[in-house]
């Protein structure tokens, strides 16, 4: 039987695939434990400069499996929802960029994890919602990205109402960035990872961590702090040999990170 979440590497892209097809790829605590070390593992990877989230089977994710809701205390639920819900705290502090790649539905938790991804491309058909209203439960693990990247309103809209909303819908609101055609989803994807490849690894990584500061801290601080980190930056032999390559007209040699 093979595992729940699979890993390997290719070209310096990490590819991640979420593994449990016949269960619409939702998660338990070890699907959740698998693919969280699975980040980590790439992330700690000198030759992964990208990592790619995609899914086997007809749906990127439809959340957490609900099997999983009961016989459990308070506490019980607090430990397993901390376990569940580790990828998120992970994606925001990797310094490798993430791309999520998305067919079919991704609801609840499915679509916090394309929503939490750096970038996501989706299908035309691909449908996105933060379901869990619908049975009794509430997506709050998604609105985390969802507040940074939409607002209160929409958030709260979209968490309190339910209501799925197509591809292109999602794309308008900042939810993800590109839609593409259902049999073109691979080689989209792949041609995003590829460009993000051909960066510094080193550019990369100060870039993720510099937008990273940006969310939280007034605009002139978060300014500071960016020149702090662009400073830091041009003293490295990448940004000295990217623009020697410039002005010598030939591909840059880059570091590892």
């Amino acid at each position: 039987m093979e595992p729940c979440i699979l890993a390997h590497r290719n070209d310096h892209i990490g590819f991640i695939t979420l593994n449990r097809p016949d269960q619409m790829n939702t998660f338990t605590p070890e699907f959740a434990d698998l693919l969280d070390q699975a980040l980590w593992d790439f992330e700690r990877d000198e030759d992964v400069r990208v990592i790619v989230i995609k899914a086997a089977g007809k749906h990127f994710c439809t959340g957490i499996s609900l099997d999983q809701f009961k016989d459990k205390s308070a506490l019980d639920y607090r430990r397993f929802l901390y376990g569940i819900d580790a990828f998120y705290h992970t994606l925001n502090r990797l310094n490798t960029p993430t791309i999520a790649s998305v067919q079919g539905y991704a609801l609840a938790n499915g679509a916090g994890l394309s929503f939490g991804c750096d970038m996501t491309v989706a299908t035309e058909s691909a449908t996105f919602g933060t379901t869990a209203i619908n049975v009794g439960l509430i997506c709050l693990g998604p609105a985390a990205p969802m507040a940074k990247l939409i607002g209160r309103k929409k958030t709260m809209e979209l968490v309190l109402t339910g209501d799925m909303i197509s591809a292109q819908e999602a794309e308008r609101l900042g939810l993800i960035n590109k839609v593409v055609a259902d049999d073109q989803l691979e080689e989209e994807t792949l041609k995003l990872a590829q460009k993000l490849v051909k960066k510094s690894p080193l550019a990369l990584s100060i870039g993720k961590e510099g937008l990273r500061r940006l969310q939280d801290v007034p605009y002139h601080q978060g300014l500071e702090s960016m020149d702090d980190l662009f400073a830091a930056l041009c003293a490295t032999e990448d940004a000295e040999e990217g623009v020697r390559a410039f002005l010598e007209k030939r591909q840059p040699q880059w570091q590892r990170r």
